[in-house]
């Protein structure tokens, strides 16, 4: 993507369909077997892995790859233990190291789980396009807009060869989101007139450092604290309501305007990032969307999405509580399918049918807006989409040539008004 893009051109291609006919499968039609290959075997990846095989009984677990033995050996015996004979992963296809997803996409796969942090998704997501692998990836897909535009990359790709693509975006597959979504767009709150989404809860505790680990070793440990590796928190964890917040406007945001810092998570051990966050979204269709997120210990949780139209609102609370009260009132009951397992479910079955589901522009669009708002924050700067599409901000190229005794980077912690807007 060498010429800059607006924000026009981004949705005109969004909206674009292939009509390429369907030539190849990765997976054989007519097998009732599929195999899967894991790529990053830590806690969201065995996760993952697990949903997978609840999904489908025609799924195996191939091949797995992971940089840490001890990863990879803790989740492969875990998912042996419940799933037995279908982890059909042996010893030569259970793969260690920077490259070990590439052994893993060559390994004989129909379908590929990228499950690692999310600084490596752009590289092996677009890896695993070229070598015609459907693919299922975790949220986010990028830390910046040079990963999402590789993604992008990806997705053209992905049309080209017919290949279904999964985001973990769950709440886009749990029938509460749905069906409020389904009625705000019915009308049943009036014109939208603002929204509020949160992601307000409790902080994860970093990993201490062991004898034997490099600095860049820590860092993968604890990724979650590093911008580069996991993108801060509205990337990392926010963006499942920043997505919601997309979905229910039907765009994403003319302009993001945000503040955020460290007040309580000050030590080394917590990396470069912030703790709290506040976003102001605002959409082309003049709605303003306040978005706030924050990760500390002893506060008040609220994980959430509110919609205030002209005649109601509609709430939406992670899996908890949903309804709609305005012209027509809607309170459904608490009984759900698990939306980690019904995402998969709604991929293999596109893929058994000839018909894969592609939904990669979502989750790149997500993604970039809750980059916008990291960099908003971090620069006290005002950030457009067509300034984010197109910034020059490349955090992709240090994990490309990656080994587990690089420089560790040392990034300072941003100051608004002096982190420059790159």
């Amino acid at each position: 993507m060498n010429h800059t893009i607006t924000r026009r051109e981004f949705l005109k291609a969004s909206a674009a369909l292939s009509v390429l006919p369907i030539a190849q499968f990765a997976h054989a039609q007519g097998s009732d077997t599929l195999k899967v290959g894991l790529v990053g075997c830590g806690g969201r990846g065995t996760g993952a892995a697990i949903d997978c095989l609840r999904a489908d009984p025609g799924t195996v677990i191939w091949a797995m790859g992971d940089i840490f033995e001890d990863r990879l050996n803790a989740s492969y015996e875990g998912l042996k233990e419940q799933f037995a004979e279908r982890v059909q992963a042996p010893p030569e296809r259970r793969f260690l190291g920077f490259d070990a997803y590439k052994k893993v996409l060559e390994s004989g796969i129909d379908l590929v789980l990228l499950c690692t942090p999310p600084a490596f998704r752009p590289v092996h997501f677009l890896a695993a396009m070229e070598a015609g692998k459907h693919v299922f990836m975790e949220k986010p897909v990028a830390v910046c807009p040079e990963g999402v535009r590789m993604v992008l990359r990806g997705d053209e790709i992905a049309k080209q060869k017919r290949l279904g693509v999964m985001p973990g975006t769950q709440y886009r597959w749990h029938p509460g989101y749905q069906g409020v979504i389904e009625r705000i767009r019915a009308g049943h709150i009036g014109a939208i007139r603002a929204a509020y989404a949160y992601y307000n809860a409790a902080s994860p505790a970093p990993q201490p450092r062991q004898p034997n680990w490099s600095d860049v070793v820590y860092q993968l440990r604890n990724w979650l604290f590093y911008t580069w590796l996991a993108g801060d928190q509205p990337v990392e964890q926010f963006v499942h309501n920043i997505d919601v917040m997309n979905w229910v406007m039907g765009s994403v945001p003319l302009r993001a305007m945000a503040m955020g810092g460290r007040q309580v998570r000050t030590a080394p051990e917590y990396g470069d990032v912030y703790d709290h966050f506040a976003i102001e979204y605002e959409y082309p269709n003049g709605v303003r969307v306040l978005a706030m997120c924050r990760q500390m210990d002893n506060t008040a949780y609220r994980v959430s999405n509110l919609v205030v139209g002209a005649e109601g609102t509609a709430l939406m609370e992670q899996f908890t509580n949903f309804y709609v009260r305005g012209k027509e009132t809607w309170e459904p009951g608490k009984q759900w399918l698990n939306p980690y397992v019904e995402e998969h479910r709604v991929l293999i079955e596109s893929i058994r049918k000839g018909d894969p589901i592609n939904e990669t522009r979502t989750i790149a669009e997500s993604t970039l807006t809750a980059i916008m708002g990291r960099m908003s924050a971090y620069t006290g700067k005002i950030v457009t989409w067509d300034a984010a599409m197109n910034s020059k901000l490349n955090l992709v190229e240090r994990v490309m040539n990656l080994n587990y005794d690089s420089p560790a980077p040392q990034d300072p912690v941003p100051i608004p008004g002096k982190t420059p807007l790159v």
